[in-house]
């Protein structure tokens, strides 16, 4: 148990926030993304800087504290906060420095992608990543990073040429493929189980203005809009990106009125030409099967990232299931098609992310990411404000995914997993796993870094 003396001592040497149960700003720093994840620290570190996080580490294996780390507090099983220990809160740690001449973007430990967006767009520039603009940068790095830019610029992984690291034993290394190789290799795609990532370096893109939006179609379209889809987006310029969902129309706008909370089916598009060359590359779909409502059209490259920011807030009850696929077979789409009918909540959706084009140019074995031969990340998330509705979207998710798991590839993308046991995380990395866990063995041999998909060090 901690004494009253020990966490002064501590505070006299941390130039950050140490927030305790009491504190009137517990209640809010404790909270994560997810509603449905409730847990209750004894001690949040809010680190200032780099120093901050070295001491918290050294007063956390010093206590024999369980550590959760925390960046943007966006993950899905909520692994930045721990019951009864120490949250080692990067939050602070927050900047963006862009070099126009080397298209490189060196960024804080606890910024969003937000921060990224706002910061790159100034010079033209953007960084790959997902498609929620309030997600933390290092979560979602950490565990692979895949998003509008995936087919054209590869994973976020695939763009990260540095990082800063505090480890273990609390001491700060660089981490490239100059210094420290092997622990560069592990963190792309490894997740948070080797250090803690102060710093990224990443190469940016020139990416400014896209093609971009949502074409929707009636969900009785649904399964020639997917067939369609299965051959158009493995043969498609790299350019145009685009994920197919099943969803519930939002009650407002800019949609029409007469789609309100209406179940369908739509493709959420980007493409970084010309809206010329957009149109010629989609004029098939809207011949073959005209949308009911469509939303396409220029914007910059932060609006897209920041589309559904609003219509997913911090709070909701979240519940995820997650697959890879190789392939979408006739059989798989009608069981899409079946689940999306029972649609449970109007935050409630299915999506199926493209992991094709450029993140196909690196092999399975060049980082953690060990699906690289597959072309679909499917994620099935139940959501709902309402934490009475907690049974209700975990229900329908869980069967949604038992019903295609059969035909998946069998791992899961890390970051669109809740807690779900080894077993599943060995399927995830597959051959990759081996090396993964002597990596943790040479820099966390103790398991300190354990709140996460956690790699066992090996023995």
């Amino acid at each position: 148990m901690l004494q009253p003396e020990t966490i002064a001592q501590f505070r006299a040497q941390f130039r950050g926030e140490l927030i305790e149960p009491e504190d009137a700003s517990f209640e809010a720093a404790r909270q994560v993304y997810n509603g449905m994840i409730s847990r209750k620290p004894r001690l949040i570190a809010q680190c200032a800087d780099v120093a901050d996080v070295m001491a918290a580490v050294r007063f956390g294996r010093e206590n024999s504290l369980r550590v959760s780390i925390r960046g943007g507090g966006h993950n899905a099983g909520g692994l930045g906060v721990c019951d009864d220990g120490l949250v080692i809160d990067l939050a602070p740690i927050k900047y963006v420095h862009v070099d126009p001449s080397s298209r490189t973007v060196r960024v804080g430990g606890g910024c969003k992608w937000s921060d990224v967006d706002h910061a790159a767009h100034a010079f033209g520039l953007a960084v790959p990543s997902g498609v929620v603009s309030s997600t933390g940068v290092g979560g979602l790095t950490l565990g692979g990073g895949l998003g509008h830019l995936t087919r054209k610029y590869g994973l976020t992984i695939d763009n990260l040429l540095a990082a800063d690291l505090v480890l273990a034993d609390g001491s700060f290394v660089v981490a490239s493929a100059e210094e420290n190789p092997d622990l560069f290799w592990a963190i792309r795609g490894g997740g948070g189980n080797f250090g803690i990532v102060t710093s990224f370096l990443f190469q940016a893109h020139p990416v400014h203005t896209v093609c971009a939006g949502p074409m929707l179609w009636e969900l009785d379209q649904a399964a020639d809009v997917m067939k369609w889809y299965r051959e158009f987006i493995v043969q498609a310029p790299e350019e145009i990106t685009g994920f197919f969902a099943t969803m519930t129309v939002p009650p407002g706008p800019p949609f029409p009125e007469a789609l309100h909370l209406k179940k369908m089916c739509g493709i959420v598009w980007c493409y970084t030409g010309s809206m010329d060359q957009a149109n010629e590359i989609l004029a098939p779909i809207r011949s073959y099967r005209p949308p009911a409502c469509e939303l396409f059209g220029p914007m910059p490259f932060p609006m897209l990232q920041g589309m559904f920011d609003g219509l997913y807030p911090a709070g909701l009850q979240w519940y995820w299931k997650g697959d890879f696929f190789k392939e979408l077979s006739d059989e798989a789409i009608a069981l899409h098609i079946e689940h999306s009918k029972n649609l449970p909540t109007m935050h409630s959706s299915m999506h199926l992310y493209p992991i094709n084009g450029a993140a196909h140019k690196v092999s399975n074995t060049e980082t953690p990411w060990s699906y690289r031969d597959a072309v679909w990340s499917e994620v099935i998330v139940g959501v709902d404000p309402d934490p009475a509705n907690a049974g209700l979207i975990t229900e329908w998710a869980r069967a949604y995914w038992e019903a295609l798991h059969p035909h998946s590839a069998g791992g899961a993308y890390v970051n669109f997993m809740m807690e779900e046991g080894e077993d599943r995380i060995q399927a995830t990395y597959q051959g990759n796993y081996a090396r993964l866990s002597a990596v943790k063995a040479k820099y966390d041999p103790e398991n300190f870094f354990n709140v996460n998909q956690n790699i066992r060090p090996a023995q």
